[in-house]
C-alpha cells in the first residue's frame, strides 16, 4: 500500500526542518567546516534534523548541532533554505544557519558515527548531495572569506 501524500498547503505537506553550517578556525587559521557522517543514509551532510512541534527554527538548529555533534555553538548569520522532496512524498525544508564552533566533544551516537573537520574545498568536494555544496559557498560570503 503506498502512502497518502497531505494534501498540499496543509501544515504536513511540508517536513520542516533547520540545521547549521559549523565552522572554526583551523590550526593554520582557515576556516573548516564540520560535516557528519549518517550511517543510516550512508551520506556527509551538515548537522541537521526536524524540528518538534512548535519548535523555533534557530532553537531546532542549535538542538541538532549539539545532539549530531556534541558541539556548542553561536548562531551567525542565515543562509539559503534548502527543499527538496524526501521518500514519502513530501518536501522538505531545512532552514540553515552558519554557526561559530564554541567548543565540544564529539561522540559516536546512532544517527551521527563520524564528525569530519575539513577546509572549504574539501568539504564541498566530500559533500554527498550536491544541494549541500553551495551552502559552503554561502558560508565563505557571509564570513567574507
Amino acid at each position: 500500500m503506498r502512502p497518502i501524500r497531505p494534501e498540499a498547503g496543509t501544515e504536513d505537506a511540508v517536513v520542516r526542518a533547520a540545521g547549521c553550517v559549523l565552522w572554526r578556525h583551523g590550526p593554520d587559521g582557515g576556516v573548516e567546516l564540520a560535516l557528519v557522517h549518517r550511517p543510516k543514509y550512508l551520506d556527509w551532510s551538515f548537522p541537521k534534523g526536524k524540528l518538534k512541534r512548535g519548535e523555533d527554527a534557530w532553537v531546532g538548529a542549535l538542538r541538532e548541532v549539539r545532539e549530531e555533534t556534541g558541539m556548542d555553538c553561536v548562531l551567525g548569520p542565515v543562509l539559503p533554505t534548502s527543499r527538496y522532496p524526501v521518500a514519502d512524498g513530501r518536501l522538505k525544508e531545512v532552514r540553515y544557519w552558519a554557526a561559530r564552533s564554541a567548543g565540544g566533544t564529539f561522540a559516536p551516537n546512532r544517527e551521527v558515527d563520524r564528525l569530519a573537520w575539513l577546509p572549504a574545498d574539501e568539504a564541498r568536494a566530500h559533500l554527498t548531495h550536491e544541494r549541500d555544496r553551495g551552502l559552503v559557498d554561502a558560508l565563505l560570503r557571509v564570513l567574507g572569506e
